[in-house]
């Protein structure tokens, strides 16, 4: 069976950091073997928007946040875990070990 990870990464100004943090988690799921997709939010709009497919595929959802994403109410029958922006950006190592669980 497929791994799939997907996330959304989103702040109030949508630069550097929603993108830092996508990256971080990108490297971190493909280095623990899953597919993924990744939302991103910010001044530029919703780009690699989600899909009801996507949600109902995905073996794990990552939120990494500081404000919250737009039609979360897409997320509400699923669990989804929370992580800061600048967590994300610097567990990458940390959470590449987690995911491989």
């Amino acid at each position: 069976m497929t791994k799939k990870l997907i996330a959304v990464c989103a702040c109030p100004m949508g630069l550097a950091h929603t993108f830092m943090a996508a990256q971080a988690l990108e490297e971190a799921a493909v280095e623990a073997g899953y597919e993924v997709k990744i939302e991103t939010q910010g001044a530029d709009g919703i780009q690699n928007r989600l899909t009801a497919q996507d949600i109902a595929e995905a073996t794990l959802i990552i939120h990494s946040v500081a404000v919250t994403p737009e039609d979360n109410e897409r997320f509400e029958s699923r669990d989804v875990y929370e992580i800061t922006l600048q967590d994300a950006i610097k567990m990458l190592r940390a959470l590449s070990k987690k995911l491989k669980r």
